[in-house]
This record gives structure tokens, sequence and C-alpha cells, in this order.
């Protein structure tokens, strides 16, 4: 079949070149290769498509039909090639983005709302779900993603902030329970984690002012995969909350929680927009990226 497309493309060179020998300069090859192209055609088709003679060639009746279908076959075409490069640079078609529901509600929708106001031939697609979605089995052109690190060669990576872990409790829980002064005061207490941290209950603290270091294992006795219901939890008492700054900074300022241990510091993660390696990337995800790390850069992801 491809062999026959091509042969059809040969075929309607000869006829708006008028010769072998002007197609073949177009389309450079021989002047013998054309003539196979076209002889194979007219053995796979069995009819005549041209009549041939020293002077000129013309095309028969057959050739005529088969010629606008060449034609339209090349349209076809370029009508193909016309929407790869508009798909390519213009902000059309669309755009399937995939990160966290927390990142995908507080952050990846207002940080996009008016670009994607701006662009209406552009569909987008939030896949939001607490598992990394795979790029390529569901056709990801963005992936937002919180990392202390992400190395892997099929793709590429743009960092986009520094975000901070706190840790969080409610002002009544605190009161109840009194204050925590140091991290081993922790381990008379119950962790919420979100499950989806690597080592969730592992602790590691840094004071910078008196560069002390402390690592512990808290108790767990409840867990989820999800910040909306952890920060729930932690409302209703039910314990301390391990939590991005990023994902807590609203609650803390409006004092529906209280940092606990602000003098030491967690390790710090990394949020980064991720996509597959190509030679070009399409310009929708270029502005994508763009859009979100110039939300990302005015938005404190620490204290």
């Amino acid at each position: 079949m491809l062999e026959n497309l091509r042969a059809m493309g040969v075929f309607a060179c000869v006829v708006e070149r008028g010769s072998f020998s002007g197609a073949a300069k177009d389309l450079g090859i021989t002047t013998s290769a054309v003539s196979q192209q076209i002889r194979s055609l007219e053995i796979e088709l069995n009819v005549t498509l041209l009549h041939r003679s020293t002077r000129k060639i013309s095309m028969t009746e057959a050739g005529q039909a088969f010629f606008q279908s060449c034609q339209e076959m090349m349209a076809a075409a370029e009508r193909g090639k016309i929407r790869i490069s508009e798909l390519q640079d213009d902000l059309i078609g669309e755009l399937r983005l995939a990160t966290s529901p927390e990142l995908a509600s507080l952050h990846i929708v207002p940080a996009l709302s008016r670009w994607m106001m701006a662009h209406e031939t552009l569909k987008v697609n939030i896949m939001a779900s607490e598992q990394y979605l795979n790029l390529i089995d569901e056709r990801i052109d963005v992936a937002v993603r919180m990392s202390q690190h992400i190395s892997d060669d099929d793709f590429e990576v743009y960092p986009m902030a520094r975000v901070q872990q706190v840790l969080i409790a409610s002002p009544s829980y605190i009161s109840q329970r009194g204050n925590i002064e140091h991290p081993h005061d922790l381990l008379n207490h119950q962790l919420l984690p979100v499950d989806l941290m690597k080592k969730f209950s592992k602790l590691k603290f840094h004071n910078d002012s008196t560069n002390e270091t402390v690592e512990l294992e808290m108790p767990v006795k409840i867990r989820t995969n999800n910040v909306f219901v952890m920060k729930t939890l932690c409302m209703e008492g039910h314990g301390i909350g391990r939590i991005l700054h990023l994902d807590a900074q609203k609650d803390l300022k409006h004092g529906n929680f209280v940092e606990v241990l602000p003098d030491w510091k967690l390790p710090e993660y990394t949020l980064y927009a991720v996509t597959l390696k190509r030679e070009q990337q399409p310009v929708k995800v270029i502005r994508c990226i763009e859009t979100l790390k110039s939300y990302f850069s005015q938005l404190p992801g620490g204290r």
C-alpha cells in the first residue's frame, strides 16, 4: 500500500510536469526510476495510464480518472501536513495534563485559568490521579510532579519551584496536648501522613540555628493517600499532619492550623513539569510550562 501511494505521487508529478524527465528532476530520482514506478502502477491496476511517444505523453481515459484520485490523495496529504504544522506551532488541538488532585485543585487550575480562557481553540484535559500516570500510555503532554529528584532519560524535566514540608496540627489539638518543643516530643503523638510519600513515617529534621539533625520514626495509626482527607483528620484532632507548605499555607495564614516545630526543617521537594523527550516540543506544551513556571515563581513554597 505504501509503495502504491508513492507511485501515485510519482504519477501525479509526471502528469503535472508533462514528462518523465521533468518529474524525475522535481522528485530527485532518475528518469528510469520514474518510468519503473509508473509501469509497476499500471501492472498493479491492470490498466494503461499514459500514452507514451517520443515527443510527449498523454493520459488515457483510465489515467484521467486515476489522476483525479491522485490529486485528492495529494491534497489530503497536504492538509495533513498543514494540520501537523498547526499542532506544532499553534495553541490548538488537545493538551493532556496529569497531576495530583490536590495540585490540580489548589494550583494548576488557578495557574492556567486565564491562559485556557485566552486560547479558545485549545482543548485541555486535566487528569487528576493519586498515582503517577504513564506519559506514553495516557498520551500525557505535561505531568506536574513533586519529588526530591527526577532522573529519567526518557523525560524532559523542568524545575518550577522548591517546596518545603511542614508539620501541622489544629489549634485545639495543641491546646489539649500541649506545646511540642523538640522533635523527640513527636514520639508521643500520632502522625497523619499522605502515604504517597516514600517512607512517610520517617522524619529527618535540621535546625539551622543549632546545626542539630534529628531522625526518628513517628507512630502511625491512620493514614490516607489524599491531602484533603488528611487535613480533615488533622482538623478533627486525630494527630499531626505531614504536608507540603504549598498545600497548607492558606490554612496556616487563616489560623485553621498551626505549624509544629517551625524552627526544625524537613527535607525540601521540587515541583517539576515533566514531558516526554522530543526533538521539538509543541508550542502548546512550551506555553503551558511557561505559564506554570510564572505562577509558581510568584508563590512562596516555603515559610
